[in-house]
């Protein structure tokens, strides 16, 4: 049912409409409208009529200048929270210069307040002359501060600012890897083309790889300065300075601390430490490719850099070999560590097969020359040979690989019936010392791992050449196999010898990185992961220990650099052979890891080397623990320090065990460490040796 429309009634006749009354509220509200504009009138008024002369001189008397304020760097801590580097807040002089400046005169009176002469201090203030404003003196003292802010008037464009300088409060924890930080100069100036002068930079380590992170944004403070330039407000920021990203790194400090201070008692306290003159261990996160621990002898202390007392230590960084990372640089002879990957291919291309049984009596006769290995083993097989580095059975694996036939004690062997020599040279052999070579390549041997630290070098690979009196000439692996795959040889000048020495360890340099990477690789199944040291990156407000609920800037992921797909009954036995080089009596590294709480695999290793004109032996040891579930890999080398059992062993336990102690595995309680930087770190002879090195 529709509802009626009530119909409008109009008004009756006679009555007129009410008016509607304003109400007081209203009027309230319109006096204060009418107050409002009065005052503001009678304020333009008076700032126009009677402080228009005064404002109008201010104005022209007057002058604002932008004095740029530096970033506070990015912050670094380990992977538990302990602060590896950062920015100390500091004070700065800075100079604008002015019109009719006496630079002379400055330079007379500031000379004695900052010890220094008058010339050096007008050096500073004629530097960077396409500036007009630049840096003086960086972090001035209290008594200098004072002394510039009582004399504004003397100094027309002089001012003080806010700065940072970089502190590295572990000193030299992890020196080389952390890097140091510099200023712009004339050589490196283009690789900052949007850089003030100013500015400090990355030099090397992850301050330099990672300084497009760490650095953060120049602001800019906005001053007034009077008609003389003396400065007289400071108005603000335009705009502020944005502060570097801060980085957590996959490095334990603990596990550092305790690595640096056990290479420094091997030095120092070794029956080798008198020609020890260098050494490198790193551990690695089987996993992920994370570095635990990089260690690299001699150290340095990247405050050295930052706080002035370079000069103090300039002889022990230039003589010492200190600003070198030996983890990535300076590859050397690995020794028997190789015959894990050569085993591998020996069985991959059927060199030998895992029956396979040779009866060593120490001595091999190849071509005419006859080599001897570390003692008549007997009968051997492949896990006997791994567990006590038998170089006879390697040579013939070797041998083999090149189709080199009849090598015994006392036979030297020769290239297959019916081929020449030359021919054998070109193709057989060719084709065994790359496949040889490249199957230590598939681990990363001789390659760049592409860790995140600036100069890394790669390994090498090497044959004898027969026309220039047998001395070694690298092997460019990649063009000889090319060569054989597209002709079916490869030219070349090497000899037999090559073979077997190559599948011991002696014709073929590499880095303690690498080895680290290809130890891990056996231990994670053929999985090769790129190492690398930072774990995350967070916005600069961020820290460890309080970014609950802050989402990093970027997670670190491992990185799979190639999947070897190794046949598992080879690698098994690989595994297995190592196994025994830790726990079975003969062992080459039982001596040490036989008492071991878990059971550790490993391999050992010892090349003949010559340092400052006299042959030493590098001492190498690679390994991973535990054997059932590994967690870490572990390469130590040591060059000058004897047989890789000798030194590189005793070390690599140590590391293995202070990681175990730190993760409260195997251990009893009462030797757990908690993952603090010790705070005894200081007074460590790791510490304080490069410290008092002046």
């Amino acid at each position: 049912m529709k509802r009626k429309r009530r119909k409008k009634q109009p008004p009756e006749q006679g009555v007129k409409p009410q008016k509607r009354v304003l109400t007081p509220r209203i009027g309230f509200v319109y006096g204060l409208v009418f107050l409002s504009l009065t005052s503001l009138i009678v304020r333009l008024g008076y700032l126009q009529i009677g402080k228009g002369s005064t404002l109008r001189q201010e104005a022209m008397t007057t002058s604002l200048t932008k004095i740029p304020v530096m970033p506070a760097r990015g912050w670094m801590f380990d992977r538990n929270g302990n602060l590896l580097a950062y920015d100390q807040p500091i004070y700065s002089v800075y100079l604008t210069r002015m019109k009719n400046q006496n630079d002379q005169a400055m330079a007379d009176q500031l000379a004695p307040w900052f010890n220094t002469t008058p010339a050096h201090v007008l050096q500073l203030m004629q530097a960077q002359q396409g500036y007009a404003t630049i840096p003086l003196f960086k972090n001035i003292t209290p008594k200098q501060l004072a002394l510039i802010e009582e004399n504004h008037s003397n100094f027309p464009g002089l001012n003080v600012v806010a700065d940072s300088q970089r502190i590295y409060p572990n000193g030299d924890l992890a020196g080389q890897a952390l890097g140091y930080v510099g200023p712009i100069t004339p050589g490196n100036q283009k690789q900052y083309p949007n850089y003030l002068p100013s500015q400090s930079v990355g030099e090397t380590g992850l301050e330099a790889e990672y300084e497009s992170l760490l650095q953060g944004k120049v602001g800019y403070q906005v001053v007034e300065n009077n008609i003389g330039g003396t400065p007289v407000k400071n108005v603000g920021y335009s705009p502020a300075p944005t502060s570097g990203d801060n980085l957590v790194l996959t490095l334990d400090g603990r596990l550092q601390a305790e690595a640096q201070q056990q290479m420094q008692n091997l030095v120092t306290s070794s029956a080798f430490s008198s020609s020890i003159t260098q050494g490198a261990a790193v551990v690695l996160n089987v996993h992920t490719g994370g570095v635990l621990a990089m260690v690299s002898y001699p150290y340095l202390d990247p405050n050295w850099y930052t706080n002035g007392s370079f000069v103090k230590h300039a002889h022990y960084l230039q003589t010492s070999g200190a600003q070198m990372n030996n983890v990535i640089y300076g590859a050397l002879y690995p020794g028997s560590t190789v015959k894990l990957a050569n085993l591998i291919t020996g069985l991959t291309y059927g060199a030998i097969t895992p029956s396979t049984t040779i009866y060593d009596t120490n001595w091999t006769m190849i071509g005419t020359s006859l080599r001897h290995g570390d003692g008549a083993a007997g009968l051997t097989g492949v896990l006997k040979a791994v567990a006590i580095s038998d170089d006879t059975f390697f040579y013939h694996l070797g041998l083999n690989l090149g189709q080199w036939i009849g090598s015994t004690a006392t036979t030297g062997g020769s290239q297959p019936a019916g081929m020449s020599y030359t021919h054998w040279l070109h193709t057989d052999f060719a084709k065994g010392i790359t496949e040889l070579f490249q199957g230590e390549a598939n681990f990363g041997l001789g390659q760049l791992t592409g860790i995140d630290l600036p100069g890394e070098q790669k390994g090498s690979f090497y044959i004898e050449n027969s026309t220039k009196n047998y001395i070694e000439v690298p092997l460019n692996l990649q063009k000889a196999e090319q060569a054989i795959k597209n002709t079916g040889r490869f030219v070349n000048y090497g000899t037999p010898v090559d073979l077997a020495f190559g599948a011991i360890g002696q014709s073929q340099e590499f880095t303690p990185i690498e080895l680290a990477q290809y130890v891990a690789t056996i231990a994670n199944g053929g999985e090769r992961l790129q190492p690398h040291l930072l774990k995350e990156v967070l916005p600069p407000e961020a820290q460890p220990a309080n970014n609950a609920g802050v989402k990093p800037i970027k997670v670190f992921k491992p990185v799979v650099q190639k999947k070897l797909n190794i046949n598992p009954a080879y690698l098994q036995l690989a595994q297995q052979g190592m196994w025994g080089v830790c726990n079975l009596p003969y062992g080459t590294a039982a001596g040490s890891f036989m008492n071991a709480p878990y059971q550790a695999a490993g391999k050992t290793g010892t090349a003949q080397i010559y340092m400052n004109g006299h042959k030493e032996y590098n001492s190498v040891f690679i390994g991973y623990a535990p054997y059932n579930n590994p967690q870490i890999a572990v390469a130590v080398m040591i060059p000058g320090a004897g047989y890789g059992a000798q030194t590189a062993v005793p070390l690599a336990r140590q590391l293995m065990d202070d990681y175990f102690k730190e993760h409260h595995e195997f251990f009893p309680k009462s030797q757990w460490q908690n993952p603090q930087i010790p705070a005894t770190w200081k007074q460590s002879s790791a510490y304080t040796v490069p410290e008092q090195s002046h």
